[in-house]
């Protein structure tokens, strides 16, 4: 794909911004794939022409062309390739624990963690659970989010598991937003196996996910390998099943310690390997050579107060892309702004803005398995816009609690930034 249509009286319009700033976020380009004062032309749903504005002023009054004059900047829509948006209530007396002193693995142990939000998702009905779910992703996409990963894992039984899916298959269908499904067999242990755990393992991972791929409900599959999660061995378990279906995968990886998830996820082949504060040298080479995305979470380091930040300088020098999410969850990252995420990869992680910007662009369709069709703007691609009221692409990670957003356009259709709910969780 070329980022410019060389000839655009050859491609029919149905829409075209003109006069903003874009950036294509095209590798080997200009910083950010920058082109000024520029134009961009869709047609069902696909950008079929980047350029220069005074090319498409010519055409602005042609029959069947809905011409938007804007300024600012316009970027790819934004990608949040890492949530847990769907569950029932919050996890905020764990928030005053934590500031009381109390580890987040100390709580787990206890009972909290997870296994309480299992619980509230299992008592609250669905209209609750996508009423909480829709508020969140509403102030994701005021935030020029347009495609958005949603995992399971708070269910812990089959049925439960199938229901969160479903739902988060849904909310799709009913907001300017893609959802791509994720299957996380192994999030924590239910309290029914406190005594048998491999017969939990087992069950993840034999006839709950031959279910959860005959439905035909997620589009890849998830474990958490750490220290308080699974083991090496259990995560190997579920996800080489995932392979043997064809089914992608993720993992969330060496987060809290060095289990060696990181190498599990390079042997896997994972599309990402998620957290991975404490991943190795070695596991850092493991994922260069997989070409595995490193996810990185700055939410949840900053709200369970980490103090090792993940490896970015040797990421960055090993050729692993970056990607960055939300998180976005009850327990551990209890947010649901792309943008705070953009800063705080900045000024906690030292990203660059423009590897910050490529993190929820392009690196993020890499870890989903989407760049093929957006991440970046290009012809023939997916046309999912986010517009700006800024000049300078640093901005969006140089603001804090700020919203420059002005408006998102999801596979060819403008939808304008509407105020974000004022309740979330």
């Amino acid at each position: 794909m070329n980022g410019q249509h060389e000839m655009p009286e050859q491609a029919g319009w149905d829409s075209v911004w003109i006069g903003a700033d874009i950036a294509t976020m095209v590798a080997g380009c200009a910083p950010y794939g920058l082109i000024q004062n520029a134009a961009i032309a869709t047609r069902g749903g696909q950008i079929v022409w980047i350029g220069p504005a005074a090319v498409a002023e010519r055409r602005r009054a042609e029959p069947g062309v809905q011409a938007h004059l804007v300024t600012g900047l316009i970027t790819p829509g934004l990608i949040d390739c890492h949530t847990h948006l769907i569950h029932g209530g919050n996890r905020a007396g764990e928030f005053e624990q934590r500031l009381l002193g109390v580890s987040y693995e100390q709580i787990a142990q206890s009972g909290g963690g997870i296994q309480s939000t299992v619980t509230a998702t299992r008592a609250a009905s669905d209209e609750e659970i996508l009423a909480g779910a829709r508020a969140r992703a509403r102030r994701l996409s005021a935030e020029g989010v347009t495609t958005i990963e949603i995992k399971s894992g708070y269910g812990l039984e089959l049925q439960a598991e199938l229901r969160m899916l479903g739902l988060a298959r849904g909310l799709g269908d009913t907001l300017p937003m893609s959802v791509k499904t994720t299957y996380l067999g192994l999030h924590a242990l239910p309290v029914d196996f406190k005594h048998d755990r491999a017969r939990f393992v087992a069950l993840a991972s034999g006839p709950w996910l031959d279910a959860v791929a005959a439905a035909g409900v997620a589009d890849a599959v998830d474990a958490y390998c750490d220290s308080i999660g699974f083991s090496v061995a259990e995560t190997r378990q579920l996800l080489s099943a995932a392979r043997s279906k064809g089914l992608p995968i993720h993992l969330h990886a060496d987060q809290l310690s060095d289990v060696g998830a990181t190498r599990l996820a390079a042997e896997v082949e994972a599309l990402s390997a998620d957290h991975l504060e404490h991943a190795s040298e070695e596991g850092v080479r493991s994922l260069a050579r997989s070409g595995t995305v490193a996810v990185l979470l700055p939410g949840a380091y900053y709200t369970l107060k980490q103090t090792q930040p993940p490896p970015v300088a040797r990421l960055r020098d090993a050729g692993v892309p970056m990607a960055l999410g939300t998180d976005c969850n009850p327990g551990t990252s209890p947010g649901a702004s792309i943008l705070l995420m953009l800063n705080m990869a900045c000024t906690l992680f030292g990203l660059t803005t423009e590897e910050a910007l490529t993190g929820v662009t392009r690196n993020a369709a890499r870890a989903l398995g989407v760049l093929g069709d957006r991440g970046t703007l290009e012809v023939g691609k997916r046309a999912d816009l986010a517009l700006w009221n800024v000049r300078n692409p640093a901005e969006l990670s140089y603001g804090m609690g700020t919203n420059t957003c002005v408006g998102v356009v999801h596979g060819g259709v403008a939808v304008p930034s509407s105020p974000s709910p004022a309740r979330a969780w």
